[in-house]
């Protein structure tokens, strides 16, 4: 199935039993996220929202709410992008198999964007306080748009083969923000956007900015690909969508002519005013910090215009499945730039960014006696200088060959094979004041914490503690316990908490306990290995965070004899946890009450 509009996929999804409709009045402030929500932890379908309050538009959420949806939207297309995402990262493919391969090669040059003359006559010119003004969570600094494709420009060299199309986050209302006239964007200097901003503020001149929402559901997936180097996002959305990117400019400004609402603007040098709150996919608040504006120019909207929008909150979310069919499309891409890399895992529970789990192979000494991680070590320090896995704080890598059958996506198996081997007296490997995501606060300023790379490999050392740890601890999962901790007040009298601790420690019985979380509610971390995996690694900054029993400091290395022990209590400058709104929550109960909307998913 083509589809050349949201309206085209909507109603495919309808035919097939993949969307339903809500025909009450939905209030966009906190309701239809509530909503959204709701649908997404019960495996519903795409939800529809025809009757939003004082707004004339349509929208709709959790296009991309299951594995099986998404593949149903791009399921004539899936296999071919795949090969197409092989043959970029390994172009000799296409001359060991020339005729194979040579209607992918053509594929990707059918794909190519295709310029039109000018905008369709169905588009219509609006204002930003028309727009569907969803905000999510109740501290949030106003609404936002969660699926934007921002379209940007090089400067230097302009032109679509020149663009970039990502996904930042854009603030349309609240805060010091002119209504109509401007609205907040929200990116990290590293990403193609920052780029483009940095020349442009090298030439004293503002950047020209397109801000694309829905059309064709390749170009909202095509604004959060990771692609290989030389391949464009307009190109992979032409091959995804099997349609090509259609675009055309008006006053200068680049318009997705089967987009749904376009909105244009400049960003001038050094223009930032405050972004945020807004709830985020840590499962925290991301805090009020300076960022670019864009001055808005115009806002379009297609005939028959409808709003996609997603949730973001504590995963699993509907991005949690923008991820797995990134991971399907991509496949090997990244084990193929990073030698001896077999499997890569960024943990959705922990929040994506804080925990990687990696399999790699360690080759350098097969013969040694005393096997140690080394080419591990190697593999880890490549993929922290990569992409977006650069903002990872937590990195534990294990070795293919102990464990041919051991897959980083089994987490609980895979943290068992690492503690059965690990060594905390060597392979403990830190890197400290580094950069970490700018949405973790568990540093102590923004974009500033430390990373850790533990890497095991060799024969099982030891059994792990699957049951009965004592009763000052909870069972977390083999090896791992909790203990409830004294509220934390700062970091000098953590220190001392922690270091008495470890010394009523020293001498007991901790057998088969290899690592300890301190936590403010133990017992909401052994209720579910996710809860663990976020209250763990989102909650703790590790040069501050970690210490062990019996640690020691030899020739800047640091290590401990005893359990390892990370402190993930909440710190005064962590964001606040994102909390659902209870009179909001008992609203959207009326909506699964016979005979309302969503009867059916009760």
């Amino acid at each position: 199935m083509i589809y050349k509009s949201t309206i085209d996929c909507i109603n495919d999804l309808e035919r097939n039993g993949h969307l339903i409709r809500i025909k009450e009045e939905i209030d966009p402030n906190l309701e239809i996220a509530a909503i959204q929500l709701r649908v997404y932890e019960k495996g519903g379908p795409a939800i529809l929202f025809e009757n939003i309050k004082g707004c004339e538009f349509k929208a709709v959420s959790n296009l991309f709410g299951t594995a099986e949806r998404s593949e149903f939207i791009f399921r004539n297309s899936l296999n071919k992008v795949q090969q197409l995402i092989e043959l970029k990262n390994d172009p000799l493919k296409i001359l060991k198999a020339p005729f194979k391969n040579f209607s992918l090669a053509m594929m990707a040059k059918k794909s190519l964007p295709k310029k039109v003359s000018s905008l369709p006559s169905h588009f219509k010119e609006t204002t930003i306080d028309k727009l569907p003004l969803i905000k999510c969570w109740p501290d949030d600094g106003g609404a936002f748009i969660t699926l934007p494709q921002v379209y940007s420009e090089d400067p230097a060299t302009q032109g679509v083969m020149n663009s970039n199309l990502g996904m930042y986050r854009i603030q349309l209302n609240g805060n010091d923000y002119e209504l109509n006239k401007e609205v907040g964007l929200h990116y990290q200097i590293h990403r193609g956007i920052g780029v483009h901003q940095t020349k442009a503020n090298e030439f004293g001149k503002p950047l020209k900015v397109s801000i694309f929402i829905g059309g064709p559901p390749a170009h909202t997936l095509a604004a959060v690909m990771p692609l290989p180097e030389g391949l464009s996002e307009l190109t992979f959305a032409g091959a995804l969508g099997e349609n090509r990117f259609k675009y055309t400019y008006v006053d200068g400004y680049c318009i997705a002519t089967e987009a749904d609402f376009v909105i244009t603007g400049e960003v001038y040098p050094n223009d930032t005013k405050p972004e945020g709150p807004f709830g985020d996919h840590l499962g925290y608040y991301s805090l009020t910090h300076e960022f670019p504006v864009l001055k808005v120019h115009k806002v379009y909207h297609s005939q028959n215009a409808i709003w996609p929008f997603t949730v973001v909150g504590r995963p699993p979310q509907e991005d949690t499945q923008f991820g797995a069919l990134i991971h399907k499309i991509a496949g090997s891409a990244i084990q193929t730039e990073i030698p001896g890399l077999h499997e890569i895992n960024a943990v959705d529970a922990a929040g994506v960014h804080p925990l990687l789990l990696a399999i790699g192979s360690e080759r350098y000494t097969p013969y040694s006696e005393l096997m140690q991680p080394q080419e591990l070590l190697t593999i880890a320090n490549h993929i922290l200088g990569k992409g977006q896995l650069s903002l990872a704080k937590y990195l534990f890598i294990s070795n293919k060959e102990d464990a041919p059958d051991l897959s980083c996506n089994n987490i609980q198996r895979f943290f068992t094979h690492i503690l059965e081997r690990v060594d905390w007296t060597r392979d403990i490997h830190f890197q400290t004041k580094t950069t970490i995501d700018t949405l973790d606060y568990s540093g102590s300023r923004i974009n500033e914490g430390s990373k850790v790379i533990i890497a095991a490999v060799g024969d099982k050392k030891r059994n792990l503690l699957g049951a009965g740890p004592g009763e000052n601890f909870e069972m977390v999962i083999p090896g791992i316990v909790a203990c409830n901790f004294t509220p934390f007040t700062n970091y000098n009298a953590a220190k001392e908490e922690v270091g008495e601790y470890t010394q009523k420690l020293t001498g007991q019985n901790l057998e088969g306990i290899m690592l300890i979380v301190l936590a403010d509610d133990a017992s909401f971390i052994e209720q579910n290995l996710n809860n663990f995996l976020w209250i763990t690694f989102t909650r703790s900054n590790p040069a501050k965070d970690i210490y062990g029993v019996n640690s020691f400091t030899k020739h800047k290395h640091w290590g401990c004899e005893g359990p390892l022990i990370i402190d993930a209590r909440a710190k005064p400058h962590h964001a606040p946890a994102l909390v659902k709104d209870a009179e909001i929550e008992k609203r959207v109960d009326k909506l699964f009450e016979n005979g309302a909307s969503l009867h059916s998913l009760k």
